[in-house]
């Protein structure tokens, strides 16, 4: 099961956010002194960006290439109509030139009879000369549209395919020096803990559009479950007492909704972890982390980042364990799931 915010995106932003990734630092890790939180959080941050514009610019790269296509299409039936206007333009002439009697129009307009015969045989020539060189006309200035049209879709198409490809080499460069900042990040992290001296904390920055709006929101925005409440397993003593959300190391994790920071610890089954209190009696833990970035006695909203997702401690591999208990400590955990979804946020 996936979950992922919603994300505008424009096909100025395509242009613009290559512009503006180009423009960064080339080491694109934070400088050699930043901390490897911080390092992982704007690598994080600028992987996902430039995935989100890659994805939009090979969207709207499909979308005109179909467009081109479809363009020629119409042209293909533009020159089928000319082609059967100049057979029918064939046709009229070679009824022009020869009656029923078999004597040419213009003879049979020689040997009228009378003036108004011969002006009625001048009318029908006009008129279907007319009628033909009209259609005609229309048909070409149709054509001319559909290709001036087509070259146009063509050159949006072949841009947007030039620019993904830049995209795409950006998005592998920085792909790369994230996962070797999240290497670094883990590895400082697993040293904390064998020493069992929590790192300080390393504040993160917050999303642009500040808080979310919402009283309680996902400890993560993008997600897999994996482990669930009550589920057993070798790894632990009796059941699983949180849910797992699987993601890479470095994540942000956030505080599911306000509350007080009552603990962060480092060491143990569960790593470096978070405890948050909510109102109601109620409190959240964040555990198995690689960085937090608050410490103890701090506020936190809804959303706020408060820690980077890890490995440490008992884990297997990358992931957030999650709890909500009624008490700070384990063995007071409840189904987070449910809890989660009363308030609004299913999972």
């Amino acid at each position: 099961m996936r979950s992922s915010r919603p994300h505008p995106l424009l096909v100025p932003a395509l242009l613009c956010a290559l512009a503006v990734l180009g423009a960064r630092p080339a080491d694109g890790d934070g400088g050699a002194g930043a901390a490897p939180g911080a390092q992982v959080a704007r690598l994080y941050e600028e992987a996902a960006d430039t995935t989100r514009q890659y994805e939009q610019g090979r969207r709207e790269a499909e979308a005109q290439r179909a467009k081109a296509l479809e363009y020629e299409k119409q042209l293909d039936r533009e020159r089928r109509k000319i082609d059967a206007m100049h057979e029918d333009l064939g046709r009229i002439a070679r009824a022009q030139y020869r009656g029923t009697d078999g004597l040419p129009l213009t003879a049979r307009m020689l040997l009228a009879d009378s003036p108004e015969e011969l002006m009625r045989g001048q009318r029908v020539v006009s008129r279907a000369n007319l009628a033909v060189n009209r259609a005609l006309g229309r048909s070409l200035r149709a054509q001319d549209r559909l290709a001036a049209d087509e070259a146009r879709a063509q050159a949006v198409w072949k841009g947007l395919e030039k620019r993904n490809a830049e995209l795409a080499k950006l998005k592998t460069k920085i792909e790369g020096k994230l996962a070797a900042a999240r290497a670094r990040l883990q590895g400082a992290a697993d040293a904390s803990v064998t020493a069992g001296s929590c790192p300080g904390a390393v504040r993160l920055d917050q999303p642009e559009d500040g808080r979310t709006g919402r009283s309680w929101v996902a400890p993560v925005e993008t997600y897999e479950l994996s482990a669930s409440f009550g589920s057993g397993g070798s790894r632990w003593a009796h059941r699983h007492t949180g849910q797992d959300f699987a993601v890479p190391v470095g994540t942000p994790v956030r505080s599911v909704g306000t509350g007080r920071v009552v603990a962060v610890t480092c060491g143990g089954a569960f790593g470096i972890q978070v405890v948050v209190e909510h109102p109601g009696g109620y409190y959240t833990q964040y555990a198995h982390l690689s960085a937090v970035a608050v410490d103890q006695g701090d506020r936190v909203e809804p959303g706020q980042r408060i820690a980077q997702s890890g490995s440490t401690g008992n884990s297997t591999g990358p992931h957030l364990h999650f709890e909500v208990r009624v008490t700070p400590d384990m063995g007071s955990a409840l189904d987070p799931v449910p809890w989660l979804s009363q308030r609004g946020v299913p999972l």
